[in-house]
């Protein structure tokens, strides 16, 4: 009987540790940091241009967040670009449907219309793409 009851004992003791284990390494998991994107941003036009561009570098903690500043945010470019060459830029967020990219031109009477393209990659695949004559938003799902 003794030995019934030590081996009854062994598996209970065995059981527990693996048990524990398994919550050390949930816990461990649910603690780690969110998984982060890598999002690119790209821009193109056909003809050379000025262009302004507005675009999310830094992801904020919530619509509320972004609502009170902005600016903290986002970022605002003045570019040349020439046809072929596009304005990139890269940047990592945790949600990449805070993603954006907007782009805008006015039309010249020696070059026409800037015809802007834009872009956004999220961890290498194209999630988005758009065209316009003078401009162009691409956008994901939190705006």
């Amino acid at each position: 009987m003794r030995k019934a009851i030590t081996k009854v004992g062994a598996a209970f003791g065995t059981a527990a540790l693996v048990a524990s284990a398994g919550l050390a390494l949930s816990q461990a998991t649910s603690n780690a940091e969110p998984a982060s994107h890598q999002v690119r941003y790209s821009v193109t036009s056909t003809a050379p241009t000025g262009l302004d561009l507005y675009y999310l570098y830094a992801q904020p903690a919530d619509k509320a967040a972004y609502n009170k500043d902005p600016n903290a945010f986002l970022r605002r470019e003045e570019v040349n670009l020439e046809p072929g060459v596009p304005w990139v830029f890269e940047t990592t967020l945790a949600d990449p449907q805070w993603a954006i990219v907007t782009v805008s031109g006015a039309a010249h009477a020696m070059t026409g219309a800037p015809n802007p393209h834009c872009e956004i990659y999220v961890d290498g695949q194209l999630a988005i793409q758009q065209d316009g004559e003078t401009g162009a938003a691409c956008q994901l799902s939190r705006w």
